[in-house]
């Protein structure tokens, strides 16, 4: 049987667009740079970026960087 980490009573759902952006994130790069890479708005990446902070319950970016690497969520593609 294999135990995996919960968030809030169930799995976290992240879709490619977050898992890019948690990579990208993770890879050093700021909103404006990852707005630019995935061709969305700025205030689009920091709205995300703040709506995966809540759902991972991360208080800050290193926060969430770490979170995401302790639920196996980085490593899928980033398009680089």
């Amino acid at each position: 049987m294999t135990v995996t980490p919960e968030i809030n009573a169930g799995n976290p759902r992240i879709d490619a667009n977050d898992q890019k952006i948690l990579n990208l994130l993770y890879e050093g790069l700021n909103d404006a740079s990852i707005a630019r890479h995935l061709g969305v708005g700025h205030r689009t990446i920091q709205r995300r970026v703040q709506r995966l902070m809540e759902q991972l319950q991360a208080n800050g970016r290193v926060a969430l960087g770490a979170r995401a690497q302790e639920l196996g969520l980085l490593g899928g593609p980033t398009d680089h």
